[in-house]
């Protein structure tokens, strides 16, 4: 492999998608901060099409991947959403967001951007209704695990420039962190196949999209793909000959579902609900591909010259984009020391016992340290930022704890209370957890 030449393929896709993707997120953090929980809760709610089409209008635009999702979908679930409309917001969800489909636009144009969340709504509302058409009225409205007030928004409370602040920061550190890894992957994928892989390995594949749309669905199906990181693949599949319909199918389906979310799905929703969220995800996906490959004008999804050009090791770079592609990178780069340097090195005080003084001897501080009860949780199913601020804010609400912090890699959580006052026992812990998507038990 030539490896100048991958790195320029790199270079040239990720500044074709950075301002793109920047502005998705940016657009990402004001819809986290302005957009309640509450909200959706109370939308989604009850039976027939109504609750169903509107999660899956809510889900579209959310930067949540298939991943993040979970537990948001199982909170939602258990505060009274009904089937129906989780499953649909699940679908929903993963397979498109405000950055995948401005990062959409970027590398493979308008036509591709607008089919992205038209299908996601389409095949989240048929398999939302059919959840929702085969569970009994009985089964459908669970009992809240939480009391009405429970993940009530304070934000009417909060200035309007800090509400800004905390967008832009949920933006720039908290969306790059949880999808940042996937996006990496994604884009070195890329361009390995870009530079490595002959022009004629997939022709014989493509005179079959048909059979080349299911091969696409038993690769990508079970592994994990964020909706932002299965486009630089894409395109790259493209240009090695596959049909614009089977790197749809990847689009759709790489993002919808995963090993890991489907067993988790089945635990909470049940076995039937699952196979029908697969099979929905799986028949809408390889629906539109065949739609676009023989319904559909080709030229509507002919690759623009700077996609070509990401082939070519002769290539200039724009000062804009690569100034975004910059700015990109350092936010990847501090997003994954943030999120991988154990957080338990680190005094963590709660306000009203003010700031901790770091001046203090190594014996004041080991009498303060073992005076605060503590407790370590293995928590499963983590496997982003958004899941471990997931967990540690649903740790952080419990009574008596002053301080929770969550560690991806360990796949653990650590808790700890003021001196005097004990940690809640380790069912109402767990039972936290399991309300917010997650399953736990003490370490």
């Amino acid at each position: 492999m030539n490896i100048q030449h991958f790195f320029i393929s790199l270079l040239h896709i990720l500044n074709e998608m950075s301002p793109y993707i920047l502005l998705g997120f940016l657009i990402a953090g004001f819809l986290h901060v302005f957009i309640k929980p509450e909200l959706m809760t109370r939308h989604l709610a009850g039976n027939g099409w109504r609750p169903v089409l509107k999660a899956a209008l809510f889900g579209i635009p959310l930067p949540l991947c298939s991943c993040g999702v979970l537990p948001t979908a199982i909170a939602l679930r258990r505060q009274g959403a009904s089937k129906g409309a989780t499953t649909s917001f699940l679908i929903s969800t993963p397979q498109t967001g405000v950055d995948s489909i401005a990062a959409t636009y970027a590398l493979l144009g308008l036509p591709f951007a607008l089919l992205r969340p038209i299908a996601a709504l389409a095949g989240s509302f048929a398999g939302g209704m059919a959840v929702d058409r085969t569970e009994s009225a009985q089964s459908t409205r669970p009992t809240s695990d939480r009391p009405a007030t429970a993940g009530k928004s304070t934000h009417s409370s909060t200035p309007i420039f800090k509400k800004i602040i905390e967008a832009v920061r949920y933006g720039l550190v908290d969306m790059v962190a949880s999808v940042g890894k996937w996006l990496v992957i994604g884009l070195v994928i890329a361009a390995i196949i870009t530079v490595s892989v002959p022009d004629t390995l997939f022709l014989s594949l493509s005179r079959y999209p048909l059979l080349a749309m299911l091969v696409m669905v038993i690769v990508a199906v079970p592994m994990y793909i964020c909706a932002t990181g299965s486009i630089p693949i894409a395109m790259s599949l493209m240009l090695k000959g596959l049909t614009p319909g089977v790197a749809f199918v990847l689009l759709m389906a790489g993002p919808a579902a995963n090993f890991a979310s489907v067993m988790l799905l089945r635990k909470n929703l049940g076995t039937r609900a699952t196979a029908l969220y697969v099979a929905s995800v799986i028949i809408t996906a390889i629906a539109f591909g065949l739609i676009i490959d023989y319904l559909l004008p080709s030229s509507w999804f002919t690759l623009s010259n700077s996609a070509i050009t990401s082939s070519s090791c002769h290539t200039a770079f724009n000062s804009f984009e690569t100034g975004c592609t910059i700015l990109l990178v350092i936010l990847l780069i501090y997003a994954l020391i943030r999120t991988y340097t154990n957080p338990h090195t680190h005094c963590q005080c709660s306000e009203s016992q003010g700031k901790h003084n770091h001046t203090n001897n190594k014996t004041t501080d080991n009498q303060h340290n073992n005076t605060m009860p503590t407790a370590t949780y293995t928590i499963e199913g983590m496997a982003c930022a958004h899941c471990k601020a997931t967990v540690e804010k649903t740790l952080a609400a419990l009574p008596g704890i002053s301080s929770a912090t969550a560690d991806l890699i360990h796949h653990t959580a650590i808790i700890s209370s003021q001196p005097g006052t004990p940690l809640p026992p380790p069912h109402e812990v767990a039972a936290a957890i399991e309300a917010a998507g997650f399953s736990c038990r003490p370490s």
